[in-house]
């Protein structure tokens, strides 16, 4: 339902734009013979009804067309692009779950210490700043003052072109056995993947740290003390696993959130990612790609809720996961 009401704001808002929603999706400097075939392929000569239908059909079948601006089919260039984003945000996820989690997990057990103290200020100091000033300041500093990474794109283009297994570069330099190719990867994807992380840890962090808290004055934890259990054992099984359910579902909600939410970093960083062919989308007004890229959006934020679903039942026994989902 998510899914289809998205759909629908998308569509209304790429006909209130312009009565002609033609001019929009052919782009700003498009000859009258473009705007013709826009028009003509998208259906969008005939009444809203027809159109919506025909959009409903394209979408929900994976046929979003054709780009106006180069030609090529649509699914064929987020094919392309989104592995590239994949990748960075899963690089990023693994960051920001080693910051949340290890760092929330000190601050809350160090509850009132000095440790606890300037945990939550590095956190929170990191978690509100602004996306373009965290990746302008790093390629400034650690680009430009610091020479210790490079200033963008995937890998070295000196390097001869690698054969394309996963979409996912790092994987594919090992798929085809590319030392080189799998170093300069990792090379070039280190600084953006960081900036990101420490833009956005901040928020699991802050979770985990509460959970603990919870955790750790909770009646059970002081029962299982009172049996005899190590300090290990009850930090591990009793504070750290229940603290995890509640942050468990910020993680999922940022995976979701960090495929939609790299544009800045993208652009900054020239990662060709799907954020990046977003970008591009918008400043251009290209209405044709902007569309299914919001929706792939949508759909990532959807997975990776359904994937917190999964590991809710996972981390705790009492919770089952139903028809409807986390019972």
């Amino acid at each position: 339902m998510v899914l289809v009401g998205v759909s629908l704001i998308v569509f209304a808002i790429s006909h209130l734009l312009n009565p002609d929603p033609a001019h929009l999706w052919a782009g700003p400097r498009a000859s009258a013979s473009t705007i013709a075939a826009v028009r003509t392929q998208y259906h969008l000569d005939q009444p809203w009804w027809t159109q919506l239908y025909y959009f409903f059909q394209s979408y929900f079948t994976g046929n979003f067309g054709t780009d106006p601006q180069t030609g090529k089919s649509i699914i064929s260039e987020i094919a392309f692009y989104f592995p590239n984003t994949l990748e960075l945000v899963i690089a990023t996820m693994v960051l920001i779950v080693i910051l949340g989690v290890g760092l929330g997990y000190i601050s809350g057990m160090r509850y009132g210490s000095a440790a606890d103290k300037s945990i939550r200020i590095f956190y929170l100091t990191c978690w509100s700043s602004p996306y373009y000033l965290g990746g302008i300041l790093a390629v400034l500093v650690f680009t430009s003052y610091i020479p210790l990474f490079p200033s963008g794109g995937m890998y070295s283009q000196t390097l001869a072109p690698i054969s394309r297994f996963t979409g996912i570069y790092v994987l594919d330099a090992i798929v085809n056995l590319n030392g080189e190719a799998f170093l300069s990867g990792l090379y070039h994807l280190v600084l953006p993947a960081t900036v990101l992380a420490l833009l956005e840890f901040g928020i699991i962090a802050r979770i985990m740290r509460s959970s603990i808290l919870d955790a750790r004055w909770s009646t059970h934890v002081k029962a299982a003390r009172a049996k005899g259990l190590g300090e290990g054992e009850v930090r591990r099984n009793h504070i750290l696993r229940n603290a995890l359910i509640d942050t468990n579902t910020m993680i999922a909600v940022t995976f979701g959130f960090l495929l939609s939410g790299t544009i800045v970093i993208e652009e900054i960083f020239a990662w060709p990612g799907v954020g990046y062919f977003t970008y591009q989308a918008i400043v251009s007004a290209n209405y044709p790609v902007l569309i299914p890229c919001v929706l792939i959006f949508t759909l990532g934020v959807i997975v990776a809720n359904f994937i917190a679903d999964v590991f809710y039942s996972l981390l705790d026994p009492r919770i089952a996961l139903g028809e409807g989902g986390v019972t």
